[in-house]
């Protein structure tokens, strides 16, 4: 599998990004790419967020079913989060989020567009002691 495909991407029509970031330096790992642990903790985030509106309160999670990381993310790109939920259940809030970065811009070049990471994560909403609630169906 190539770590580096040909960037073939278009920001999804009709979306918008429940989160757009830059990437500093200060997010990167030792070999100057940004760390895969920021890219993770800001794909929470954004799955979160639909899980929150959903249940109408507090979430937490309770598993990532899965994690692909596509493609690097450099400091300067634009990187934007997409989450959607994909199920519901009694108590839980499935939910996918793809990450698109956009780079060259900043360097007066073309811009252009990889789908870089991929995942699916699993929220549980929870009342004000921390235990399970039903999610409002509907």
């Amino acid at each position: 599998m190539n770590a580096y495909p040909e960037p073939d991407a278009t920001l999804p029509d009709g979306r918008d990004p429940v989160l757009r970031l830059v990437p500093m330096p200060t997010d990167t790992n030792y070999a100057g790419d940004v760390f895969g642990g920021w890219i993770m903790a800001q794909v929470d985030i954004a799955g979160s967020l639909p899980a929150i509106r959903r249940a109408r309160g507090r979430v937490v999670t309770v598993a990532v079913n899965s994690f692909v990381f596509k493609q690097p993310v450099f400091v300067g790109d634009v990187v934007s989060f997409y989450a959607e939920i994909v199920k519901v259940g009694r108590t839980s809030i499935t939910v996918d989020v793809a990450v698109y970065a956009q780079r060259g811009l900043r360097e007066g070049n073309h811009e252009i567009c990889s789908r870089v990471t991929e995942a699916v994560l699993t929220y549980v909403a929870v009342d004000e002691n921390r235990k399970p609630r039903a999610v409002p169906q509907d």
